[in-house]
């Protein structure tokens, strides 16, 4: 389990100005997490930096960050990374064998925020150096929960949850009195498809799933809102942050977005946390951790909300919720497929191959494929992690191509 920000021993560990790695650094979290550390420069010094293939993006943010290290993950950008640093003293690298040596620079912490499944080996070999992490990536935890906290346990690396959520029930978690703990609940706006009814459904756009009512996030997050994947792969990811079973587990639909989590005791009591609904809030909360440190971010005004609504989700109109718990029931290798086959299916309905109803029926059929050659297996190493992963999306090609006749490779 994550452990409890009133770690006297973290107390101790924490030196100013600390060092810092944002993997991910050109996307939504990177974005938001360069902001908090502009606005706290004496508290931090930034190591590396990283991105898929934005070489401007990353040139950019290395130099407002000063960063010692820029790396693109892909190697064709190396030459234009160089000449775009030219002159700052930036070092740069490129390809997937220099992310994973950046990631094992000895830093304090690291932001791990690569998405998907590529996020998995950079994250584990930035814990085996030493560093703590401050999670983003979902992937790490739902391709492989178990490899990763035992990973984190036995290097002593603490898990900060970046998620709005899960750093929202981090919070409100009591040392204390975690076997008191009666339930978990994460909220979910809704997103866009709330009040739709199911026939509607049938002709969600592209340009429809991309409007989320709150955030402000990328197409990949954004279309498993709309889903409510996200949902079910946050059910997962609290399984293994907080040790807590899926009965323990639950969604409230909360259109809001200011209630992000909360805590029901023993006793009846319930601990929840409230904010605005900005990224910069709980990325703060982990750059501080196990302090608090002052940032330009919205401030919660409830007379102006005026009031907070919640309701039941609707597993009939999404029912990747369900499918994200029977897998999390299933085991690990059944929450990798999900994720993998997921990925594939949302790639597809960005692309216009597959409809939006079609994402889940994807990662349905796939589930049952995958059944009968990785029942029973558990995730026990990286490269395990990886093979399921890649068998996961070529059966959800596979699913995709037999039913519209389309090539997603």
């Amino acid at each position: 389990m994550v452990r409890s920000p009133a770690n006297a021993e973290m107390m101790r560990r924490r030196k100013a100005p600390r060092t810092i790695s944002i993997f991910g650094a050109t996307g939504s979290v990177g974005a938001s997490t360069a902001d908090v550390i502009l606005q706290r420069q004496d508290e931090f010094i930034v190591e590396v930096v990283t991105a898929k293939s934005r070489v401007a993006e990353l040139a950019a943010v290395a130099r407002r960050l000063g960063a010692r290290l820029a790396v693109l993950d892909d190697p064709s950008g190396l030459a234009a990374l160089r000449a775009a640093l030219s002159g700052s003293g930036i070092e740069a690298a490129a390809g997937p064998a220099a992310i994973l040596e950046a990631a094992r620079r000895p830093v304090d912490l690291v932001v791990a925020a690569i998405v998907g499944a590529a996020g998995l080996a950079p994250t584990l070999a930035s814990i085996e150096a030493g560093a703590d992490i401050a999670l983003a990536n979902k992937e790490c935890l739902v391709c492989a929960g178990e490899l990763f906290m035992a990973t984190a346990r036995r290097h002593g690396a603490q898990i900060l949850p970046v998620d709005s959520e899960h750093n929202a029930i981090f919070q409100a978690l009591e040392a204390d009195n975690v076997r008191a703990v009666e339930g978990i609940t994460i909220t979910a706006s809704g997103g866009p498809f709330r009040e739709w009814t199911a026939e509607a459904m049938r002709s969600v756009t592209i340009a429809d799933a991309l409007k989320h009512p709150r955030w402000t996030m990328g197409p990949k997050i954004t279309i498993d809102s709309a889903t409510m994947m996200n949902k079910g792969l946050e059910i997962i990811e609290a399984h293994h942050l907080f040790e807590v079973e899926s009965s323990r587990l639950h969604v409230l639909v909360h259109p809001q977005s200011v209630v992000h989590g909360f805590v029901t005791y023993a006793d009846g009591s319930v601990v929840a946390h409230l904010g605005a609904a900005d990224m910069r809030i709980p990325i703060a909360h982990c750059l501080g951790w196990p302090g608090r440190g002052a940032v330009a971010t919205p401030r919660l005004d409830l007379a102006m909300v005026g009031s907070l609504t919640f309701e039941k989700p609707d597993f009939e109109r999404f029912p990747s919720l369900t499918l994200a718990r029977n897998a999390l029931e299933t085991g690990g290798w059944a929450t990798n497929i999900l994720n993998a086959a997921n990925e594939v299916a949302v790639d597809s309905f960005l692309s216009g191959a597959i409809a939006f109803l079609g994402i889940a029926a994807t990662v349905s059929e796939v589930l049952d494929a995958a059944a009968s050659a990785f029942g029973g297996q558990a995730v026990e190493s990286v490269e395990a992690a990886l093979a399921m992963d890649a068998e996961g999306r070529r059966l959800a090609r596979e699913a995709i191509g037999r039913r519209h006749g389309v090539r997603t490779d």
